[in-house]
């Protein structure tokens, strides 16, 4: 019988703390535990970026993050991107531009464009093609996912 270790860390600004396991992931954590089930398993080897969260400013697959390695960290999820009822502005183009179609790969997406716009805040269409290629989506074929991402950069440059 494995022992659970005590976790606290931030997620979305609030701090939380519960037990796991030592084989459990932060994606369930995420999931399981803290019931934010915008994040999503998609192929729980790191290939897909479904699960894809900041911690601590970086983006990372949280199905290759042990729960117990998130330990005093800060972890930004998809139910953390909106203000209040004020979509992000990315959320907002993904609408609006049809970037989304079955909503699997979404959260993921939205997490890895917005750690993009963060770095380069006004990305080429290539750049932002590379960025994002580590997020898969079966339903989309990409174009409009672009378009809303670069449309998303421009509304945030006021441009």
């Amino acid at each position: 019988m494995s022992r659970k270790h005590h976790i606290t860390l931030q997620v979305n600004g609030d701090e939380h703390e519960f037990l796991c396991e030592p084989q459990q992931t932060l994606l369930d954590v995420i999931r399981d535990e803290l019931m934010l089930t915008g994040t999503k398993e998609g192929c729980a080897t790191g290939d897909c970026g479904a699960c894809s969260v900041m911690l601590d400013g970086r983006l990372v697959c949280s199905c290759l993050v042990l729960a117990v390695e998130a330990e005093g960290t800060s972890v930004e999820t998809i139910e953390g991107m909106a203000s209040g009822d004020r979509l992000h502005p990315l959320q907002r183009n993904f609408l609006e531009l049809n970037g989304l179609q079955c909503g699997i790969c979404t959260p993921g997406i939205l997490i890895a464009a917005r750690a993009l716009l963060e770095k380069n805040p006004n990305p080429t269409e290539t750049e932002a093609r590379y960025w994002l290629a580590g997020n898969l989506c079966r339903c989309t074929g990409y174009d409009k996912v672009i378009r809303s991402v670069l449309a998303a950069a421009a509304e945030m440059r006021g441009a």
